[in-house]
């Protein structure tokens, strides 16, 4: 019988182990090669025309310029990976999703802070809301940390107002109606005009037109140009009810994992995508005004006066019961807004 251990001699032990040496390496330096790409996923429920969209695209393709496509952000926008924006935050956290782009309103369960930047007729200009931003800021930085998360930019959609089937000029002609509100404060206004809001997602929305389930959409001119909002409600009334921000936030593991420099290519790709889209918006509603008319739609500027008195005594109300549920965060915030805009 052969002794099969006499192949084993010291020289070809010595080889052998060279060769698991060998492998080991070439596993290690594939890893290493692996793991220096970084890809993450960012989730927007609104359409890749959107604004928001639009700059996910400008932040992805600034950040793989900027590490020599060692960070690679694929943009998901339209709900295409199945969430919706109600859904970001947990998502985000839970590292389901790396980076998520989610209307502030959205966030307002997780802490009511969140909705001072949709609360009725408080900014009245691209500038005020971008002055609202620096002081919230810091608030959101604080509570995204303590869930997870890491914020990266903020930005605004163009002002909001009321898709409708018929001209809306007073509160009567939207009584009983049912509009699609987008947050808690927009359900709060409506119906202290006796409206019939409803809180929708924005998935919901035109299946809910198309079927009869709501009348009226309160939403910017972007939003319903982008679903083509005309072939349902004709008339956009130009409200300036309040210009709402989207955060974009990432998963603080998936942020903390990447070097320093890697970290500064993020944010630096943030500020750009966050610059982008504060400049943009300040000429979008012209344009997205061109698109209604084109489309056949009417845009109701003047003659609503008795509306917006209205709604501007119904936000009084909103901000007063926001104010209650915040405490001395909301109100220092608000405080400081004020004194900045001469609203004292």
């Amino acid at each position: 019988m052969t002794d099969f251990t006499s192949i084993f001699t010291p020289k070809t032990t010595i080889w052998r182990k060279a060769v698991f040496a060998t492998f080991a390496a070439a596993v290690a330096l594939g890893a290493s090669a692996a793991n220096a790409e970084e890809k993450f996923d960012l989730a927007n429920a609104y359409g890749a025309t959107s604004i928001h969209a639009e700059g996910n695209v400008v932040f992805a393709e600034a950040l793989a310029e900027a590490s020599g496509n060692d960070i690679i952000v694929t943009v998901h926008p339209g709900g295409s990976l199945g969430y919706k924006s109600a859904d970001h935050f947990d998502a985000v956290r839970d590292g389901a999703v790396d980076i998520a782009d989610t209307p502030a309103n959205f966030l307002g369960g997780i802490d009511p802070f969140f909705l001072i930047s949709s609360m009725p007729f408080l900014v009245k200009s691209v500038d005020e809301a971008k002055l609202l931003l620096e002081i919230a800021k810091p608030e959101y930085e604080r509570i995204l940390e303590a869930n997870g998360q890491k914020f990266l930019y903020a930005s605004p959609w163009p002002a909001s107002g009321i898709w409708s089937r018929e001209p809306v000029k007073t509160a009567a002609d939207l009584a009983s109606i049912k509009i699609r509100t987008f947050d808690p404060n927009g359900t709060k206004a409506f119906k202290a005009i006796h409206a019939a809001p409803i809180q929708l997602a924005w998935a919901d929305v035109v299946p809910q037109l198309a079927t009869g389930g709501i009348d009226a959409v309160l939403t910017s001119a972007e939003g319903g140009v982008s679903q083509k909002f005309v072939e349902q409600t004709k008339y956009f009334t130009e409200i300036n009810y309040a210009l709402p921000l989207n955060i974009v936030h990432m998963n603080k593991d998936a942020f903390d994992r990447l070097s320093p420099d890697q970290q500064k290519m993020v944010m630096d790709a943030s500020a750009l995508a966050s610059d982008r889209n504060w400049a943009e918006v300040v000429g979008r509603t012209e344009k997205n005004y061109a698109q209604i008319k084109k489309d056949g739609g009417v845009i109701v500027t003047d003659g609503n006066e008795a509306l917006l008195a209205d709604l501007s005594k119904a936000g009084e109300i909103v901000l007063t019961e926001w104010l209650e549920k915040t405490g001395d965060r909301g109100a220092a915030a608000i405080a400081a807004f004020q004194e900045k805009t001469g609203q004292n």
